[in-house]
């Protein structure tokens, strides 16, 4: 996201952001705790996850260096309902929200840029209920294991059952299930904590619908969401 900001816009933050490790599992975000600091992600994934009646919890989003924490700031608001997490380490640039508000006053091209990142990730989220709506596991995983791996280098994604049990909103036996179904099929091998992507094309075919239209819209409104990666066709 900071790499797509103008010189002038880049300049008008610099003097207030601050470098920032974020390690895994490190709360960025509380339900209903007034939000002191945006944090732009540089290396890392963030999960924002809402919490089920039952006692559980489920993701609704997820964003890295594609994007902060959290962009709705940017509409006024202080607080929102969901927590956003490190589901795997990073870095990253924090601003106090104040200072962020001020830089989008004064220049219509970071308040337009922001604005235009807020839609990409209402989009995504939408996609993310439809997709929980009915789909099956395997097309979900798959989904889901490409919005990840947009948002990193290279094809190794570090991630375990129970994690993707979360971001799936499924039981563990269902995401074993899904696992090995796509491990059958050639399109990812799983080892202990980690996946690894062998067939990027394939996997786009098995999620289906549920990839692909947030990621256009990032696409059209910010620019290209992946580096490029080595993984095969």
């Amino acid at each position: 996201m900071l790499a797509s900001l103008s010189e002038a816009d880049n300049a008008l933050l610099a003097p207030h952001l601050e470098p920032i490790e974020l390690p895994l599992g490190m709360v960025l975000v509380e339900p209903a705790k007034v939000i002191a600091h945006a944090i732009f992600i540089e290396t890392g994934l963030c999960s924002v996850v809402s919490g089920l009646a039952e006692g559980g919890r489920v993701e609704v989003g997820l964003f890295g260096r594609d994007g902060m924490a959290v962009p709705t700031l940017i509409l006024g608001v202080d607080t929102i309902p969901h927590q956003i997490f490190m589901q795997v380490a990073g870095r990253g640039q924090r601003i106090p929200v104040a200072a962020l508000r001020a830089a989008a006053e004064a220049s219509r091209s970071l308040r337009d840029l922001l604005l235009r990142y807020v839609q990409t990730f209402l989009v995504q989220v939408a996609q993310t209920a439809i997709a929980n709506a009915g789909t099956p596991a395997e097309e979900r995983l798959a989904r889901w294991l490409l919005m990840y791996h947009d948002r990193q280098d290279g094809d190794d994604l570090s991630v375990t059952h129970e994690f993707l049990s979360i971001m799936l909103g499924v039981r563990r036996p269902t995401v074993t299930v899904a696992i090995h179904t796509l491990e059958g099929a050639g399109l990812i091998r799983a080892r202990r904590g980690r996946i690894r992507v062998l067939s990027r094309a394939r996997l786009e075919q098995a999620a289906g619908n549920t990839y692909g239209p947030a990621e256009a819209e990032y696409e059209r409104l910010i620019g290209p969401l992946r580096a490029p990666h080595g993984t095969l066709a």
